[in-house]
């Protein structure tokens, strides 16, 4: 199995200490990765974020940042400071009830061409949340926020879960995976220059996905690598919400540099060969 050397585990905390030390003490308890190989980001919490998760993790590396860049700052701010071939970026509100990221990375070392493996994301009753994904068209978006369009077409959600994929048990190309827990190489995350900083939050993982593809790189969903997601699905909110404004910014965002078409989805090759808006 793969040397506990070979990983490190970045987390991004924002005000979820407790969440925070739980995935923690899980990843210690089933030994995902050595004391060493944990650092968390504190992205400008304002509260005593650092300060309980220092005590209760006193020999965890802690990162306080100045300011609160968003999601995909605090991931880049952490792994400036590891050194390891292969990068686990987790969610707080994550936890392991087993050692499921060896086998991913024993997979990752046999398969150079892959550079990015999401985690096989479940609820706590062990439902499993279908963490792989298919680009979006801009119907896809809408039968996502709108329930009664979605319910109108049940077979596109399961397309754009990648049901079937994840149903067979084998690793499987991944169009894009949660940013909720995965795990990616060093060499191409620093060729692609990490997560782009001008998403704060949401989409950050689609482009980073995306940018791995265009570079010649695989991403792929790995069924069986568990990781339990006890999550709030604060994307779904109201577009009047933060929440809501936040991610109709980031899909805009990402339109203006990826193919969106309006009805089908655009798969890999048009998202990697559609050119940047200058």
């Amino acid at each position: 199995m793969s040397r506990p050397s070979k990983l490190q585990a970045v987390i991004v905390n924002y005000r979820t200490p407790q969440l925070t030390i739980r995935c923690i003490k899980s990843m210690l308890e089933h030994r995902v990765v050595d004391r060493d190989g944990v650092l968390v980001v504190d992205n400008c919490s304002g509260d005593n974020s650092v300060e309980e998760i220092r005590e209760a993790l006193p020999d965890i590396q802690t990162i306080a940042a100045d300011h609160n860049g968003g999601f995909g700052a605090g991931v880049n701010l952490g792994v400036a400071r590891t050194t390891a071939d292969y990068l686990l970026i987790l969610n707080p509100d994550t936890y392991f009830e087993f050692n499921s990221v060896a086998p991913v990375v024993d997979f990752m070392e046999r398969g150079p061409e892959t550079a990015l493996v999401g985690m096989d994301l479940v609820n706590p009753d062990g439902s499993r949340q279908y963490s792989a994904r298919r680009f979006y068209s801009v119907f896809d978006v809408v039968a996502r926020r709108v329930d009664w369009i979605g319910s109108m077409v049940p077979g596109r959600a399961k397309k754009h879960l990648m049901k079937d994929a994840w149903d067979a048990g084998k690793p499987f190309d991944a169009e894009w995976v949660m940013g909720t827990g995965f795990v990616v190489r060093r060499s191409v995350f620093e060729l692609i220059r990490g997560m782009d900083e001008s998403y704060f939050l949401y989409m950050e993982d689609v482009d980073l996905c995306a940018r791995v593809w265009r570079a010649g790189y695989k991403v792929k969903g790995m069924p069986g690598a568990k990781l339990v997601h006890d999550h709030q699905r604060s994307s779904a909110a109201g577009p009047l919400t933060f929440a809501g404004r936040t991610h109709i910014r980031s899909l805009l965002l990402f339109k203006s540099r990826f193919a969106v078409p309006l009805f089908r989805p655009p798969g890999i090759g048009k998202v990697v060969k559609r050119k940047p808006a200058s």
